[in-house]
């Protein structure tokens, strides 16, 4: 081959090579800013709680046992940002205000969550958060913000319930969002499920770090905690975990376990701990708050007594089920701890979506009585006794017989 031809071809591949190099840098290529200046065709919308008079009570005001409609769009479009604050005298209203979104005229909901844990507080607390699609800010964890994509083709509608014997004397928001005269057919439909479940331990008993004799084996993930049974076509996109543990155990040794369209253990997204699942290591109890995953809540007592709120969000690459979706997560391993635990699970799907569950009443969602240093003196009390009332220090491990 001469030496043209032989530098032709050079040419020719590196113009080829580039060009593939190019065209895979803008396909995988993730930057939030990436699109900033392409511009846009749709009209830009907003619904809000603004004082329609002109003056300043830009606010709702919801009586007990009332549910607000604070959004009703027509047609097709995608909301984009929600932000929400709200004053009332119930300090449970974050548990006792349920939030409803419905899309393209559905009866079932497709988001029903407590207004609290949806937006990722706890307990019915109040405290700063920041993630990429979730985030509450100050003053003092009062500002609730949803930046989730939730797209619809023929109409959208928001309600808030009022499950509290309070009056919500003041709620404010902004719901923004994009119109458009129809959207994609391949994007799928937001939805957030609420559960909760006082979790039972082994018959054995709590027996986490083999502390009361041999651990066996979790070989089908029966017991497992539900997070979320989908049926249908979609992807996962994120858990809102928080947990009240009654012991000073360690919490964190379940094992995840995605099922996706029905598949047997061992699923094929299996874990090796709950730490491990929120992207974290070795027992943690400091607040950290990455964009995709963190600890929003830590508990302040002895060991993992109390209440951690864990997040994680899968952005980069959702879980993706064609049929189906069985999300669980071990409480302990095989299941053997008594938890107060609660989630929030967020994911994507084509309509329709398998109906939820009715929703706990507001009693049902209340907190359970925290375990302090007197409930802690009463277990070595009962301990000692088995003992026989000996002159013991606590780390004794052997039975008297």
């Amino acid at each position: 081959m001469g030496f043209k031809k032989l530098f032709l071809l050079m040419c020719i591949i590196s113009f080829l090579t580039m060009s593939f190099l190019f065209s895979k840098e803008k396909v995988l290529s993730n930057s939030l800013m990436d699109n900033i200046a392409t511009l846009k065709n749709y009209q830009s919308k907003r619904i809000s709680s603004f004082d329609r008079s002109g003056k300043n009570a830009d606010r709702l005001v919801i009586k007990p046992g009332e549910t607000a409609e604070i959004a009703r769009i027509k047609g097709a479009g995608i909301i984009k940002h929600i932000w929400i604050t709200i004053s009332c005298k119930d300090p449970m209203l974050r548990r006792n205000a349920i939030l409803r979104m419905y899309w393209d005229g559905e009866k079932s909901p497709s988001v029903e969550c407590p207004i609290g844990d949806f937006f990722g507080q706890g307990w019915g607390e109040k405290y700063n958060m920041v993630t990429l699609p979730l985030a509450v800010a100050p003053k003092e964890g009062n500002a609730l913000n949803c930046y989730f994509p939730m797209p619809f083709s023929d109409g959208a509608m928001i309600t808030v319930e009022n499950q509290s014997d309070e009056q919500i004397n003041a709620f404010y928001y902004y719901i923004n969002y994009e119109e458009h005269e129809a959207v994609s057919p391949d994007l799928g439909r937001f939805h957030a499920f609420w559960n909760r479940e006082l979790t039972e331990p082994l018959p054995e008993g709590e027996n986490e770090w083999s502390t009361l004799g041999k651990q066996e084996a979790n070989t089908d993930g029966e017991r497992n905690y539900v997070i979320a049974d989908i049926k249908g076509k979609g992807h996962f996109v994120g858990i809102n975990y928080y947990m009240d543990s009654p012991s000073p155990m360690w919490y964190g040794e379940g094992d995840d376990m995605f099922f996706i369209d029905g598949e047997k253990w061992p699923p094929s997204l299996h874990g090796t701990g709950t730490e491990d699942f929120f992207n974290s290591s070795w027992c943690p109890k400091e607040i950290y708050l990455h964009p995709f995953f963190g600890y929003a809540r830590v508990n302040n007592q002895t060991g993992w007594l109390g209440r951690t709120h864990c997040y994680r969000f899968f952005l980069e690459s959702p879980i993706a089920f064609k049929e189906s979706l069985r999300a669980t997560i071990e409480h302990g391993h095989n299941n053997c701890l008594t938890f107060d635990l609660v989630t929030v699970a967020y994911w994507y799907q084509k309509e329709p979506h398998k109906p939820f569950p009715e929703i706990r009443p507001k009693e049902e969602r209340q907190n359970l009585p925290a375990i302090g240093p007197v409930e802690i003196h009463i277990w070595r009390d009962a301990w000692r006794r088995m003992k026989g009332n000996k002159k013991l220090w606590g780390n004794e491990k052997k039975r008297d017989h």
